[in-house]
């Protein structure tokens, strides 16, 4: 199975977007596709229990079978830093809890898989532990979603330096487009083409309520596929 630890250069920048548009290109290729968020903060009180709405975007694009718990083992309700929502709800977050669920999803019969992260790459899951360390844990290579607005270009080289700081290797990057017009757009995109030091999978448009279907016609799963950085 390949699986990638997909993380953003902060919050909101479309880590879901994205994750959903890898899934859905593996799909259109045949893959079988399985995905976990294996935190997630923000979520809604339902008749099944507390479910996140990225979460139910993931289990939507996969083909393995999952259940919601599977998908998403830790939800918390209040929508702030996962590590405070765990302490108010008296909730254990721990690389010793996340990472079985991990080594679970590389155990389902599918070929292609991604792990979302929760806000940037260092969350804390707790006083002690980032989900940085989920990541490394679990050797998983990195896809970084990049939020094209104002401050990208620090935020993308720093996030993948501290990745390559964890000995992982950065798979590819995409870049999300934020809002409908970025001045010198080409120009930020050419610059992290150069400096990021790994494939562009794509550029998404700026497209509020476009489907992972149509977001996945803008991506280029094919370093992914035919690399060998992949678990």
């Amino acid at each position: 199975m390949k699986t990638y630890f997909i993380t953003g250069t902060d919050t909101d920048v479309g880590k879901t977007y994205a994750a959903c548009a890898l899934l859905a290109a593996a799909r259109e290729r045949g893959l079988s596709t399985a995905a976990l968020k294996p935190v997630a903060s923000g979520c809604a009180r339902t008749a099944d229990g507390l479910r996140n709405d990225d979460a139910l975007r993931l289990l939507a694009q996969t083909t393995a079978g999952q259940s919601y718990a599977q998908v998403n083992p830790v939800a918390l309700e209040p929508a702030i830093a996962p590590h405070i929502a765990a302490q108010q709800a008296d909730v254990e977050l721990s690389l010793g809890r996340l990472l079985p669920a991990v080594q679970d999803l590389q155990k389902l019969p599918a070929e292609f898989a991604v792990v979302e992260g929760a806000g940037g790459w260092l969350t804390p899951l707790n006083e002690r532990e980032s989900l940085a360390e989920l990541a490394a844990a679990a050797r998983l290579p990195v896809i970084l979603v990049v939020g094209m607005r104002l401050g990208c270009l620090n935020h993308a080289l720093l996030t993948a330096a501290h990745v390559r700081g964890y000995r992982l290797p950065l798979a590819g990057w995409i870049a999300n487009c934020l809002s409908a017009e970025l001045p010198y757009l080409d120009e930020n995109l050419d610059y992290l083409r150069e400096h990021l030091g790994a494939p562009l999978l794509g550029v998404l448009p700026y497209g509020p309520g476009a489907s992972p279907e149509q977001a996945c016609r803008h991506l280029d799963i094919e370093p992914l596929l035919s690399g060998t950085d992949a678990v």
